[in-house]
C-alpha cells in the first residue's frame, strides 16, 4: 500500500484546493461499531418496560377502589353483587305491590319466578325483606367480622324508592 506522502501530487496552481474525491492511494478509516456500548439500547428498554409496569402496578393494584369505605378491594365483586340482588329483589317486590296489591315474603318471590335470583344468599350475605301495606325494606346482613379482622362487612338495604344504601 502506498504511503500518503507518496500519492500526495505536487500542486498546480489551476487545481482547487479542496479535492471533491478521495484519492485511490489514500487510507479511509474503517467504519468499525464501538463495542462498549452494544448494550445500552436494550439495558435502557429494559429499564423503561420496568418503570411502566411498576406504574401500572401502583396505579391499579395499589389503589384499587373499594365499594365501600372499609372493605378490600377483593370484595368489590361480591358487593357489588349484592347490591344488584337487593336492586333485582326490590323490582320484584314493586311488581307484586303493582300486581297483587300487596307485599310478597321473599320465598313467595323466588317460587312465583318474578326474578332470576336463584338463592337467598350471596358470599355471606342473606336477604330478609320487610313488609308493612305498601312499603317494603329488603336488607342484605353478613355475619360481623372478627375482631382481629381489618375487614369490614357491611350491610346493605333498598326500600320503595329503590336507593341502596348502607345499614349503620
Amino acid at each position: 500500500m502506498a504511503s500518503v506522502t507518496e500519492c500526495a501530487a505536487p500542486r498546480r496552481p489551476n487545481r482547487p484546493v479542496v479535492s471533491f474525491r478521495t484519492r485511490s492511494c489514500a487510507m479511509v478509516a474503517a467504519l468499525v461499531a464501538p463495542t462498549h456500548n452494544f448494550l445500552m439500547k436494550p439495558l435502557v428498554g429494559l429499564l423503561v418496560t420496568a418503570a411502566f409496569l411498576f406504574g401500572v402496578y401502583v396505579l391499579y393494584l395499589k389503589r384499587m377502589p373499594t365499594v365501600a369505605e372499609g372493605t378490600a378491594s377483593t370484595q368489590a365483586v361480591s358487593l357489588t353483587g349484592v347490591r344488584m340482588d337487593l336492586l333485582q329483589i326490590a323490582k320484584a317486590e314493586r311488581n307484586s305491590i303493582a300486581v297483587d296489591g300487596r307485599c310478597s315474603s321473599l320465598d313467595e318471590l323466588l317460587s312465583s319466578g318474578s326474578m332470576s335470583l336463584s338463592r337467598t344468599e350471596r358470599a355471606g350475605y342473606s336477604y330478609s325483606v320487610d313488609c308493612s301495606g305498601n312499603d317494603f325494606t329488603v336488607t342484605a346482613r353478613h355475619a360481623p367480622a372478627p375482631a382481629d379482622s381489618p375487614i369490614r362487612y357491611p350491610n346493605y338495604a333498598i326500600d320503595q324508592t329503590m336507593q341502596v344504601r348502607e345499614l349503620e
